[in-house]
């Protein structure tokens, strides 16, 4: 299987149209200070996480929810040892290796501290894949709520009448969003590890095409009652040739989204100018979004175009 070397920068795009991406613990959108609407990495790394768990069972996904019997959820140690065999006697090479043959781990690197009955295992992978918070780049970020009515009624409510009716909810929806997700790859991240994991796994050509794959479709592919109506719209990806240490700014901030007669716009803005000036250092450019419903502006050059949906080359 051969080793992927190269280092990446991008961007995936999360639109959210009447629904709740990334919601706060009062079940709002979550938003900062002045207002702009955002979602954390954790949201769209879960989606990734769960899309290859579904559609690629015989990897190892080790950071998931699993429960017990009881319906109570894994400890980290008890993941583990479902997961990767036994943690009491694995020594800690042999714990680096095992982890490291966690596509998850592979990707997003892990925190790992489980307790075990001898002593602690403390071990920390620095991930290639590095995924920072989103904004949402579009016009607006218009927040509502709605009440919902429960087919039960809550025993305990203060007061007769509430006791004998069904109870009330409450939801919270954006409007419209386009959630920018900017992301990095860097291989080397890996290297330390690797060799005291005694030349553990790295990144391959194959879990990139399954990362590839997850980012453009994991967000539609996790469909609940809150996320109806979120998607993937696009993903942009940018591999710079073998060797080269480039470095290019978050993505983020260069691209605004609009819609122009009802279609949704994205564009590239300043970022065509950023990408072409290193255009030596870099290898290929992609986009993959769906063309049906999107129109795309100030693409940098020499930008290989794909379908979202059908992966075919537009």
């Amino acid at each position: 299987m051969n080793e992927f070397t190269n280092r990446v920068f991008g961007c995936a795009i999360v639109k959210a149209i009447n629904a709740n991406y990334n919601a706060d613990f009062t079940h709002q959108p979550r938003t900062l200070p002045d207002g702009t609407v955002y979602a954390t990495d954790k949201a769209f790394k879960y989606s990734i996480r769960h899309y290859l768990k579904d559609h690629y069972p015989e990897e190892k996904i080790l950071f998931y929810k699993r429960l017990n019997k009881d319906m109570n959820p894994l400890t980290l140690a008890e993941s583990y040892n479902a997961v990767l065999g036994n943690l009491e006697s694995d020594s800690k090479p042999v714990v680096l290796r095992n982890l490291l043959s966690c596509l998850d781990v592979r990707f997003f690197g892990a925190t790992f501290a489980a307790k075990r009955k001898s002593k602690k295992v403390n071990v920390s992978i620095h991930g290639p894949v590095q995924v920072n918070h989103a904004m949402n780049r579009f016009t607006s970020g218009e927040i509502y709520s709605e009440q919902i009515m429960s087919p039960f009624r809550n025993p305990e409510a203060e007061g007769k009448e509430e006791r004998e009716a069904s109870t009330l909810g409450q939801q919270s929806k954006l409007r419209e969003g386009h959630y920018v997700h900017h992301f990095s790859i860097n291989p080397q991240n890996l290297s330390a590890v690797r060799k005291l994991a005694d030349n553990g796994p790295g990144l391959t050509d194959e879990d990139i095409a399954r990362l590839k794959e997850a980012m453009r479709s994991g967000v539609t592919y996790y469909d609940s009652a809150s996320k109806a109506g979120t998607d993937n719209e696009l993903l942009l990806w940018v591999q710079l040739k073998e060797g080269s240490r480039k470095v290019l700014p978050v993505f983020t901030e260069f691209i605004s989204v609009f819609r122009d007669n009802g279609n949704v716009v994205i564009d590239f803005g300043e970022l065509r100018q950023v990408i072409n000036n290193v255009a030596e250092q870099i290898d290929r450019i992609e986009v993959y979004y769906n063309p049906e419903s999107t129109r795309l502006e100030g693409l940098p050059d020499n930008v290989h175009k794909y379908h979202l949906t059908t992966v075919k080359a537009l």
